[in-house]
């Protein structure tokens, strides 16, 4: 008897050692910052489209004077964010928020279009743990709920509180204001959108896990989470859209493309679902993830601008 316990307690210590160091491995690849060659080789981030949009975009952002401004996040970390005021005198500000692995000026197509067609200022943040950003891991919008918080104090710091904000986001940036958008947020905050965001950390990584390692969930998901818990202070599970959009008070639009694989768009569905606020679902046909603006980006703006119109004054 005591050598079967013995043999057991070596065989739970073996597991648990082994289910400690696949944690570590996925954590790197999913977790820590630092680059995602995964994005690069997965077939789910082909695009149809070409990225003339963006290359335009980001010539002529380059030739604008975007100011370099910092914050404090409310855990020490210091966020960069970059500002472009609007010509002339503007009360509508908009803040982007990008995407896994990208940077504030990926945002550059969406700058242009609030600037040049509806004359917004455009605030752009670099999210923690990308860009030029402090943080050392990725919270999946978690976290970065709270960063946005400080980001829309400091529009209403620097434009008054007459200024309309509106909150915008791609893919984990779609994510982070739908976090956000359940937060008690200022009177100044008029609108969401998201754009291709997902419903929760755990989601996401569950259905990323069986794409590219086909692997079920359990128990790898759960122990990443825990040790990720451990590590940053939140669980996979925490960090859902689903439930904070429950509890918003903010009209959103929902956008997703139809032929998305890499944030199936059956989850825009349940986010749609879930949110008790007024609400408009746009799903692009043809669209993948990430590039609904690229598929058609007249239409784009026509459902973008026809939203807040209802909303901003």
């Amino acid at each position: 008897m005591k050598k079967l316990i013995s043999i057991l307690l070596i065989l739970a210590v073996v597991i648990v050692i082994a289910l400690a160091g696949v944690s570590s491995y996925f954590y790197q690849v999913a977790v820590e910052r630092g680059p995602k060659p995964f994005l690069e080789t997965s077939e789910d981030m082909e695009k149809t489209t070409d990225d003339s949009l963006h290359a335009d975009a980001q010539k002529w952002l380059a030739k604008q004077p975007v100011q370099t401004i910092s914050i404090k996040s409310n855990d020490g970390f210091k966020l960069k964010g970059y500002y472009l005021p609007a010509k002339g005198t503007s009360d509508k500000t908009v803040i982007l928020a990008h995407g896994y692995a990208g940077q504030a000026k990926d945002m550059a197509r969406f700058a242009k279009m609030y600037h040049e067609e509806w004359k917004y200022n455009v605030l752009m943040p670099d999210a923690r743990g990308h860009g030029e950003s402090e943080g050392n891991y990725i919270g999946f919008g978690w976290h970065e709920r709270k960063d946005y918080l400080r980001w829309i104090q400091t529009v209403l710091n620097m434009n008054g509180n007459s200024t309309q904000i509106v909150l915008h986001g791609v893919s984990m940036g779609g994510a982070t204001v739908l976090m956000t958008s359940g937060e008690q947020l200022p009177q100044q905050v008029k609108a969401i959108i998201d754009d291709c965001g997902y419903t929760s950390a755990e989601d996401v990584l569950t259905y990323q896990l069986k794409q590219l390692y086909n692997l079920p969930r359990f128990p790898i998901v759960p122990s990443t989470s825990l040790y990720t818990k451990i590590k940053d202070g939140y669980s996979f599970s925490e960090a859902s859209a689903l439930k904070q959009v429950e509890k918003a008070k903010l009209p959103i639009l929902f956008i997703h493309g139809d032929e998305d694989t890499f944030v199936p768009v059956e989850m825009v569905h349940r986010l749609y679902k879930q949110a008790k606020v007024e609400k408009k679902l746009y799903i692009v046909p043809g669209a993948q993830h990430g590039n609904a603006y690229d598929v058609d980006p007249g239409k784009y703006q026509d459902e973008v601008e026809g939203f807040l119109s209802n909303y901003i004054k």
